[in-house]
């Protein structure tokens, strides 16, 4: 069974058709106390950093899901739940995120592009696969997919982070770090759930970890 972290932020509807699609069943959780009944989780999210923690912490959710990392069971963050895994966000300030991987989410920095672009990043765009470490395998949430495969993405800010953590990049004014893996804790910047063949391919992936 997987669960899918309900915390009010963000349009959930969309993740749960992409996993029935596939015949898996989800449950959304709003109960801190359950996560852990898990076999996988997803933290989703839309909007701002500083208000998802917030709801996160309202009911003790961001102590549960950071638990939940430490089972070793999977956790997939999306859009802004793989911003929220990271230490601290500059969104509106600086907000403390879950810590569960080392960096930091900025926002674009428009004067560093190498030509003119919008912010947000709102668009398809390619995801270019990296090997991380001394291990050329690809990372097992994009097994089947080219080295280089395009996603839907709408965000603002993006994380930095040390490369041994970067499983996925993309280039929108310059390079940036668009998905990551730290053990069993991964994150993915754009929405698989909204990308098609491509997205969905992600999302059986982890439903096969």
């Amino acid at each position: 069974m997987i669960g899918i972290v309900d915390y009010k932020m963000g349009n959930l509807a969309s993740v749960i058709n992409a996993f029935k699609s596939l015949g898996e069943e989800v449950v959304l959780e709003s109960d801190p106390s359950r996560l852990n009944t898990y076999e996988k989780l997803i933290l989703p999210g839309v909007g701002a950093f500083g208000d998802a923690m917030e709801h996160l912490k309202s009911n003790g959710m961001d102590t549960a899901v950071k638990a939940y990392a430490q089972t070793g069971k999977p956790l997939l963050g999306i859009c802004l739940g793989m911003q929220l895994l990271f230490n601290s966000s500059e969104e509106f300030g600086s907000t403390q995120g879950l810590g569960l991987i080392e960096g930091k989410i900025i926002p674009f920095e428009q004067s560093q592009f190498d030509h003119p672009q919008k912010v947000p990043h709102m668009g398809w765009n390619e995801l270019f696969v990296q090997s991380v470490g001394e291990d050329p395998s690809v990372c097992p949430l994009f097994k089947g997919l080219d080295k280089d495969f395009y996603l839907y993405f709408v965000h603002s800010f993006h994380a930095v982070c040390d490369d041994k953590y970067a499983i996925g990049k993309t280039h929108y004014g310059y390079e940036f770090v668009s998905a990551v893996q730290k053990d069993n804790i991964y994150g993915i910047q754009p929405h698989p759930e909204k990308s098609h063949e491509n997205g969905l391919k992600i999302i059986e992936n982890f439903i096969k970890l």
